[in-house]
């Protein structure tokens, strides 16, 4: 995943002359956040050494998140909130100064939403590898440099285990609610697995119970793309001048994963063989409108992420396997102890329903018989657009008793 902003799950549509606009000027080397940019909403919560899986490690580290709602006297209201791959803390709220989108899922989260902050205490982090505001390839190392290329690798467990000290440091023991979805549905997977006494309810949204080895194919390609622009300097751009970074690269990355968010049906009913312009794409010079649309998308991206934590972050998804070290993944289902939901869409051509249906066989603890599965022409994307049936079932989880 992920067009993890309302602006960006929109149902996809022609892209026009006052969207063209809002490109004019030269991209920035990074669309990462930066220390000395407006906070906005953001809090953070800062730790000390942290050792990989793989062995790396950073010296200490920083999770910016944003909060709603209201922390009980008991600490027992805490529901978490977590972002799919280009995603952040931004749950709710406008754009503005230090976010440059508005919050990607302000219909589900929100006073009196089916995540309702008058109840429930709500907490978004921006994941660790991040780029908007949580330690990352963008962020400065001790050296005075950024971490850009050096920076560790990290597994979906690295992250989550980075997410535990911010419940410690919050004081949350257990979670009312943890939910993702996406790579966010992958960390919330790995949370109800690896601290199932720290988890009563679990909602895993459009996520795979392992990254196959179609999907780790997907990315390398995307991943190629950003490695092959010439701007992208093996990971050291960041000294570089507006439009001197790897923006084509992220951008047509982008593009890529866009293919793998979106079902064939929408694409071909919103565009059909439509043309950009008056001039003819036949030889002619123009442009078919789905095209545009690609390339409107990916080059407004680019003005919001960074290139390194692109490759973090898939790289971190491809890690993704529940199963690993544990006896494989029937073993490691068995251990959830929390009522969970588990969710996906029909015409989801990245994480197809079958790993869904794998996932819910396979807890005992479901509060449907197996999985919910949405019928939707939007694709993987869906669970962030279908927001008034995404609703009810997380509704319907979080009132549901806690395991």
């Amino acid at each position: 995943m992920d067009w993890q902003t309302s602006e960006d799950t929109v149902p996809s549509a022609p892209v026009t002359e006052a969207d063209a606009r809002l490109l004019l000027g030269r991209p920035p080397a990074t669309g990462a956040w930066r220390d000395g940019d407006p906070i906005g909403d953001r809090r953070f919560a800062s730790f000390g050494a942290f050792r990989t899986e793989g062995g790396q490690e950073l010296p200490g580290y920083r999770l910016a998140y944003e909060s709603w709602g209201e922390l009980s006297p008991a600490r027992d209201n805490a529901v978490l909130v977590l972002h799919a791959l280009t995603g952040d803390s931004h749950v709710r709220g406008t754009a503005g100064p230090g976010h440059p989108t508005d919050g990607w899922w302000e219909d589900i989260v929100g006073p009196g939403a089916p995540i309702d902050t008058d109840r429930w205490f709500v907490i978004a982090p921006n994941m660790l590898g991040g780029c908007q505001g949580s330690t990352g390839p963008s962020s400065i190392a001790p050296n005075g440099y950024e971490w850009a290329s050096r920076f560790p690798y990290l597994t979906v467990r690295d992250q989550v285990h980075a997410q535990v000290r911010l419940a410690d440091a919050l004081g949350i023991e257990r979670w009312a609610g943890v939910i993702g979805g996406s790579m966010g549905g992958m960390h919330a997977l790995e949370w109800a697995v690896g601290q199932p006494d720290r988890v009563a309810r679990v909602g895993i949204l459009s996520a795979p119970p392992v990254n196959t080895a179609d999907q780790i194919a997907l990315n390398s390609v995307q991943l190629e793309a950003i490695h092959i622009d010439p701007r992208f300097q093996g990971g050291e751009y960041y000294d570089s001048g507006d439009g001197d970074g790897p923006h084509r690269g992220l951008a047509l990355a982008r593009r890529m994963a866009l293919l793998n968010y979106r079902s064939p049906t929408e694409l071909n009913q919103r565009f059909q063989r439509s043309w950009q312009s008056g001039v003819s794409p036949l030889g002619h010079g123009g442009r078919f409108a789905v095209a545009s649309y690609l390339d409107f998308h990916g080059n407004r991206f680019t003005r919001r992420f960074d290139a390194n934590s692109y490759i973090t972050l898939v790289e971190a998804m491809n890690s993704h396997d529940i199963g690993r070290d544990r006896g494989g993944v029937e073993d490691a289902l068995a251990r959830v102890t929390a009522t969970t939901l588990v969710l996906g869409i029909d015409s989801d051509r990245l994480f197809p329903v079958e790993g869904q249906h794998r996932i819910a066989r396979g807890i005992r603890s479901t509060i449907d018989d197996g999985a919910v599965v949405l019928s939707s022409d939007f694709g993987h994307d869906g669970f962030l657009i279908e927001t008034p049936a995404v609703g009810r079932h997380l509704r319907r989880l979080l009132d549901a008793p806690a395991a």
